[in-house]
């Protein structure tokens, strides 16, 4: 008999690294994740390319971070036919506020990281339900592994001297 065709992956385009590794996490081998602006990039300033639009044209989703952080993604999807479906991984998180700005690096906080996971989770399970509880499984993992650094972090954080607790 034939060999069982290989289950194709997800194409997604996560807009930054850090966004790219919460859904590599999430999505594992059920997922081809592809990041427009790399680890020694700055998404701020980032300057979208040709290649980045066919990325985009590709994809069944796309993760963005939301908050103002991605100004030029707009154009960009829209350029690129805007088929894909595009995933807020800030949705339901209330950012910090620098007078009248949001911070857009929510990420920073744990409890933000979680919401990410579990906004992820669910873009990908809404997009592939045959590999739903795959999605699941490994986000239950993911947030558990975020639930430890939490801790670790809390209790490095003790240590200090409250008077020395500046960030």
């Amino acid at each position: 008999s034939a060999p069982a065709r290989a289950q194709e992956r997800l194409n997604v385009v996560a807009s930054f690294s850090i966004l790219g590794d919460f859904v590599r996490n999430v999505g594992g081998d059920r997922v081809s994740v592809t990041t427009l602006v790399g680890p020694d990039s700055d998404a701020h300033v980032y300057s979208p390319t040709p290649a980045d639009a066919k990325r985009i044209a590709d994809a069944k989703l796309v993760f963005v971070n939301g908050l103002g952080f991605e100004g030029w993604l707009p154009r960009l999807v829209k350029s690129a036919g805007g088929k894909a479906t595009i995933v807020t991984a800030t949705a339901g998180i209330t950012p910090l506020k620098s007078g009248s700005a949001a911070d857009p690096h929510a990420w920073q906080s744990i409890a933000n990281a979680k919401i990410y996971v579990a906004n992820i989770r669910d873009a990908l399970a809404a997009a592939d339900p045959a590999n739903a509880e795959t999605f699941k499984a490994n986000a239950s993992r993911y947030l558990a592994d975020l639930d430890a650094l939490d801790r670790e972090v809390r209790a490095a954080v003790a240590q200090i001297a409250e008077s020395r607790r500046k960030v």
